[in-house]
C-alpha cells in the first residue's frame, strides 16, 4: 500500500504547468508544496492548501524541478579518447573519424564491462538530477555487437536508440552500400526487438541525405520511430529529412538555413541542442536564440559520449546555453525537462503536475536560477525517481 508525501517549504517549484503557476512555460510557484502518492504527483500549488498526508520532508526554503531529462547519450561503449581530446584541445580539427577507437575497444569489451560502464555513467548523471535518459548504440557496428549494446541498454531505460548507422563500419570502408544494407536488414532484424528509436548521423564522412532516408525508413517499417543526428559539422539534409520523416528530435543542429528553421517550427520536431559537443570541439555554438524567436521547440541534452562531449552533467549544459546559446535560465531549465521530455514524445515526465511520474529534484539554491549562476557547482542535493528518493 502506497503512502503519500508532501515536499514543503519550497521556495520556488517549477512545475512546467502554466496553469498551476505563474502562467509562464516554467509555471512556477513560490512558497510551494508537491505531494507524491506512489510513483505519481498527485498534487502541486501554494504550500498553505497542500492537503494532508501520511509523511512530511521540508525543503528547507531550497527550489525543486523536475527530474533532468537527457534525450541524447551514447553509454554504451568502452576506452577512452583523451588523446584524441588532447590533441584537439591542442589545435587538432574534430571529424567523425575519432568514433573508430571506440569501436575497437567497444567490440573487445565484455558484456559485464560494458554493462559496468553504463551504470557508473547513469550513477554520475542521477546525482545530478536526471532522471529520464535515451542512450544509443553505434559503437559496435556489427550485428553482434550492436544487439548486445542494445539489450544492455534495454535493461536500463526503456528510450534505448538503434543506431547503427553511427558511421560506416570499417570492415565496410569500400563498400558503404553494403554496410547501409546490413544496417537496414541483418542488422536492423536483430536489434529492433531491443530498442525504441532508430537514429542516423547525417553527414559529411557519415551517411548522405539518401542513405539516411534509407536507414531510417527501414527502421519506421520495423515499427521504430525516427531520430536524427543532423546538421552538426556542416549544412545538410539532416533537419529537412527528419520534419518530412516525422522525427521526434533533429539533433545538433548547428548549421541551419532560414528553410531549416522554418521547418522545425512548423513541426513537432524538436531541436536537440547539444553544447557539452560545441565545448568540448571548440565548434561554433547553435543558436538556440534563433530557434526559439521561429517557435521551434527545443531540448537540451548532455551527449554524453567518449569522444566529443563526455559529460554527464545537463546542469553543466545548462550553464552553457545560457551563457552561449541566447537563451534565458528559464528556458534553459525548460528545454532540459519538458523540452527533453518532447523529444522522447513523453507527457508523464518532464513536468510536476497531477498524474506525472513523481521524477524530481531538490536544489541547494532557493530558485532554477542558480543552475546558470552558479555553474560547475553540485547544486543538487535531493533526487526522486518514481516516487522513491534515490539521492
Amino acid at each position: 500500500m502506497s503512502s503519500s508525501t508532501a515536499i514543503t517549504n519550497i521556495a520556488t517549484l517549477v512545475t512546467n504547468d502554466p496553469s498551476l503557476g505563474d502562467n509562464s512555460p516554467l509555471g512556477l510557484v513560490q512558497d510551494a508544496a508537491v505531494v507524491i502518492d506512489g510513483d505519481r504527483v498527485v498534487w502541486a500549488g501554494e504550500s498553505r492548501k497542500a492537503p494532508a498526508t501520511d509523511n512530511r520532508v521540508d525543503a528547507g526554503g531550497r527550489a525543486v524541478l523536475p527530474g533532468f531529462v537527457d534525450s541524447h547519450s551514447h553509454l554504451v561503449f568502452a576506452g577512452d579518447r583523451t588523446q584524441e581530446f588532447n590533441a584537439r584541445m591542442s589545435g587538432r580539427a574534430y571529424s567523425a573519424g575519432g568514433i573508430r577507437t571506440t569501436v575497437a575497444a567497444t567490440r573487445a569489451a565484455t558484456d559485464a564491462e560494458l554493462e559496468a560502464n553504463l551504470t557508473r555513467y547513469l550513477d554520475e548523471a542521477l546525482r545530478q538530477g536526471t532522471t529520464t535518459f535515451e542512450t544509443k548504440s553505434g559503437y559496435g557496428l556489427t550485428t553482434e555487437d550492436e544487439s548486445r549494446a542494445l539489450r544492455i541498454a534495454a535493461a536500463h531505460t526503456a528510450e534505448v536508440t538503434y543506431l547503427g548507422a553511427h558511421i560506416v563500419s570499417p570492415d565496410f570502408a569500400d563498400d558503404p552500400a553494403a554496410y547501409v544494407a546490413l544496417v537496414t536488414g541483418e542488422m536492423l532484424d536483430a536489434c529492433a526487438p531491443y530498442a525504441r528509436w532508430i537514429d542516423v548521423f547525417c553527414e559529411k564522412g557519415a551517411f548522405d541525405g539518401d542513405q539516411a532516408r534509407a536507414v531510417l525508413t527501414a527502421g519506421r517499417a520495423k515499427g521504430l520511430h525516427p531520430r536524427i543526428h543532423a546538421n552538426q559539422l556542416s549544412y545538410g539534409p539532416g533537419v529537412q529529412l527528419a520534419v518530412e520523416l516525422d522525427a521526434a528530435s533533429a539533433d545538433h543542429c548547428t548549421h541551419l538555413t532560414d528553410a531549416d528553421v522554418d521547418a522545425l517550427a512548423g513541426s513537432r520536431t524538436v531541436a536537440t541542442l547539444l553544447p557539452g559537443a560545441e565545448f568540448s570541439t571548440r565548434a561554433e555554438w547553435p543558436d538556440a536564440r534563433r530557434l526559439l524567436d521561429a517557435g521551434a521547440t527545443v531540448a537540451l541534452s548532455t551527449d554524453c559520449n567518449p569522444g566529443s562531449s563526455f559529460t554527464s552533467s545537463v546542469p553543466f549544459c545548462i550553464a552553457l546555453a545560457v551563457r552561449e546559446m541566447g537563451m534565458t535560465p528559464d528556458e534553459a531549465v525548460w528545454s532540459a525537462t519538458a523540452g527533453g521530455a518532447r523529444a522522447l514524445r513523453r507527457v508523464d515526465i518532464g513536468r510536476l503536475t497531477p498524474g506525472a511520474r513523481a521524477d524530481l529534484l531538490l536544489l541547494n539554491a532557493p530558485s532554477h536560477v542558480h543552475l546558470a549562476y552558479r555553474p560547475g557547482v553540485p547544486l543538487v542535493t535531493g533526487v526522486w525517481r518514481r516516487g522513491v528518493r534515490v539521492v
